[in-house]
């Protein structure tokens, strides 16, 4: 799945993940493979006592990254720990909206029949 499909299945599993992950492990998974900042991780360890306010920032926050691959990362912090939500998420169907077709050559890329 790729990152705007895994974004799309983040988004529907959203209350499920803020009630069942604890967030401190994968904000440094994050920090770690450069997902999110020092500041980031900073202001969301400082955030707040409470687990599930921190997620919902996280996920908030991870909404927003320009990171490329954001939510591939997300999904794999939470293979060792949440190894059951992990299954749900590869269980989602990918959104229509969010694969893109593969692209066709165009008619100007052959040459004799041979694709350029």
């Amino acid at each position: 799945m790729d990152n705007e499909a895994l974004k799309q299945v983040f988004m529907n599993l959203h209350e499920r993940i803020i009630r069942e992950v604890n967030p401190d492990p994968i904000i440094e998974e994050l920090f770690a493979r450069d997902v999110i900042s020092g500041d980031d991780m900073n202001a969301l360890i400082s955030k707040s006592p409470d687990p599930k306010l921190r997620c919902r920032t996280l996920l908030y926050r991870l909404r927003s990254s320009l990171h490329p691959d954001t939510f591939i990362h997300l999904r794999e912090a939470l293979l060792d720990e949440y190894p059951h939500i992990v299954d749900e998420i590869d269980k989602q169907p990918a959104s229509p909206s969010t694969t893109r077709p593969q692209q066709q050559p165009r008619m100007s890329q052959f040459t004799e029949g041979k694709l350029l």
